[in-house]
């Protein structure tokens, strides 16, 4: 018998299985097709997979816990369970370097709860099509809805709209700008997470559950 409550883990399950809005094409889509479910029963989702010809040929694997928390022998344990996974498949036709890292803080936002989680800060957005005349736009995240986000620019141009609703279904690539105001709420953020302070989903706080208990003797 259930109460309409989530659980810890229907909850963290949820959070796993929602489906990334950005993703990698041609090898790089392979490469994520064969790791994302790997990641996964491993306790990891994935962020974003990037084969680049820097430092010879290397194959970056972003990757975060399904509570966006990511510790240096986090990485090292994904990193033990590719090497075979990708040995075995063979996407890549010749010699790489694995690297395995955290988003950081300056993160790509690849999911519609990324934007939801760091509503307020400023990110930049590229978009497949031209959007009011433009394909980039930076600001604020100010609004986040099922099927767009609306972005309050913080240095608007002479002409360009102030304030520009995108669609999810647009956006190519995104990522959060580093700022002091990121710097301070993504160290508390993760601080919190470390430490059991953020409720999960569908949670309510003691707080909250206090200050709906005072509205409710008011209607009374």
């Amino acid at each position: 018998m259930t109460d309409g409550t989530k659980t810890e883990h229907q909850a963290v399950e949820t959070t796993a299985h929602e489906e990334r809005i950005i993703t990698e094409t041609g090898v790089d889509a392979r490469i994520a097709g064969i790791i994302e479910p790997v990641l996964e029963s491993i306790g990891f989702r994935l962020v974003r997979v990037r084969l680049s010809g820097l430092n010879g040929l290397t194959l970056q694997i972003m990757t975060e816990r399904f509570d966006g928390t990511m510790t240096v022998e986090d990485c090292e344990l994904v990193s033990r369970t590719m090497s075979p996974v990708l040995d075995v498949e063979d996407p890549i036709d010749r010699h790489y370097h694995l690297e395995v890292s955290s988003p950081g803080i300056d993160r790509p936002l690849v999911r519609k709860s990324d934007f939801n989680t760091w509503s307020g800060h400023v990110v930049k957005v590229d978009t497949s099509a031209v959007l009011s005349g433009r394909k980039k736009f930076r600001g604020r995240i100010a609004a986040v809805t099922d099927d767009s986000v609306t972005i309050e620019s913080d240095q608007a141009s002479y002409g360009d709209e102030p304030v520009i609703e995108v669609p999810f279904e647009l956006i190519s690539d995104a990522r959060l700008i580093l700022t002091d105001d990121l710097i301070r709420d993504a160290l508390r953020r993760d601080k919190d997470l470390r430490e059991g302070r953020i409720p999960e989903e569908g949670a309510v706080s003691p707080d909250d559950a206090e200050s709906a208990e005072r509205e409710q003797t008011k209607q009374d």
